[in-house]
């Protein structure tokens, strides 16, 4: 049974919903009702040791920050603003407590940007390692969410911003190549990434997105996710996929394929969304507006499943499915403090 197996069996368990229960299992959040306006927003991640991170080279400050910013990305990839985070700890006995009050301060340094506040939790011993698990909690217009479920055909599919660099950085800290000045964007995606909260609002509060979520388990798998709750396909084309320039690099020097990071990395949350083709003014608009260059690497259409249309040197294009081509916890076997999340 792989993870998406797994869920989806879960799924099967759970029974019917309860009125005030908008949207349970199947997207970034659970979204509850709070009044006739307004909605909640929930959700949870988890990082374990040796399985999300690797604490020979992961600083815990930055560690602290990630903890908030994979959770946080989620209220934003629905269009919503985070309010309160529930913190559960498990570390074994005998801890460095200097290395805890690292990681405290970059957890509770990443709450106040984004606007969020720490409210309570648990702790517990661990005899396996470091693991944290948090619980966000935030809020939206119940106009303003943006489920995966509402991608149309016709649609032009966005990124937020570059892909593969976390999956290069975790490779490059992995080899020891930790002093290259030009990879350090590749290094800090993966040790600290940021959450695109800003973009996800307004996004939620303008109507231009149709289908949106974050890009935690890589392009091909989320995207994947995104087709079969709107129950659409997709089109990528590898040429419009947004890198930058080390990239390449890094991939010669780990012997690997930029193209493959990109499409199979994860973890860069970055923004996933879908919109209509005449929104791309707009859209770009609200992009500078955030920092962002924003990319349309593809298009949604009829049927089901996703292809990546990629030019060969002779000429001719070579179209070929990535469906659910991420990271799985439970396909990929072992974990090497490589995120979770991303093919290896």
């Amino acid at each position: 049974m792989n993870e998406r197996q797994l869920i989806e069996y879960i799924t099967t368990l759970v029974g019917p919903m309860d009125g005030r229960l908008i949207q349970g299992i199947g997207d970034d959040c659970a979204v509850i009702a709070k009044n006739d306006h307004e909605v909640w927003l929930l959700t949870m991640d988890t990082l374990i040791e040796s399985v999300h991170f690797d604490c020979a080279f992961h600083p815990p400050e930055k560690l602290g920050r990630k903890a908030v910013s994979v959770n946080v990305s989620d209220i934003g990839a629905m269009g919503g603003k985070p309010l309160f985070v529930l913190l559960s700890v498990g570390m074994p006995p005998g801890f460095d407590e200097s290395w805890f009050k690292a990681f405290a301060q970059g957890l509770n340094d990443a709450c106040r940007e984004y606007g969020c506040l720490l409210i309570g939790g648990d702790t517990v011993a661990s005899p396996q390692g470091l693991n944290f698990c948090l619980t966000v909690i935030g809020e939206a217009a119940v106009d303003q969410v943006v489920y995966r479920s509402g991608a149309r055909p016709g649609d032009v599919i966005w990124v937020s911003g570059p892909l593969g660099l976390a999956a290069a950085g975790l490779e490059l800290l992995h080899r020891g190549m930790i002093d290259r000045e030009d990879f350090g964007p590749l290094y800090e995606k993966h040790l600290n990434p940021r959450a695109r909260v800003e973009l996800g609002e307004r996004l939620g509060k303008t109507g231009l997105a149709h289908a949106m979520m974050d890009l935690s388990d890589g392009l091909a798998t989320d995207l994947a996710h995104l087709c079969k709750r709107s129950g659409v396909g997709a089109r990528l084309t590898s040429s419009a996929l947004p890198g930058i320039a080390p990239l390449d690099e890094a991939a010669r020097l780990c012997h690997a394929d930029t193209l493959q990071w990109m499409i199979g990395g994860g973890e860069d949350y970055e923004l996933l969304f879908t919109a209509a083709p005449e929104s791309e003014n707009s859209l770009r608009v609200i992009g500078e507006q955030c920092g962002l260059a924003l990319a349309s690497v593809g298009t949604i259409v009829h049927g089901e499943g996703v292809l990546l249309l990629r030019q060969l040197p002779d000429g001719r294009t070579e179209e070929r499915a990535v469906t659910y081509g991420g990271f799985d916890h439970f396909r990929n076997g072992e974990g090497r403090g490589d995120g979770g999340r991303r093919a290896v």
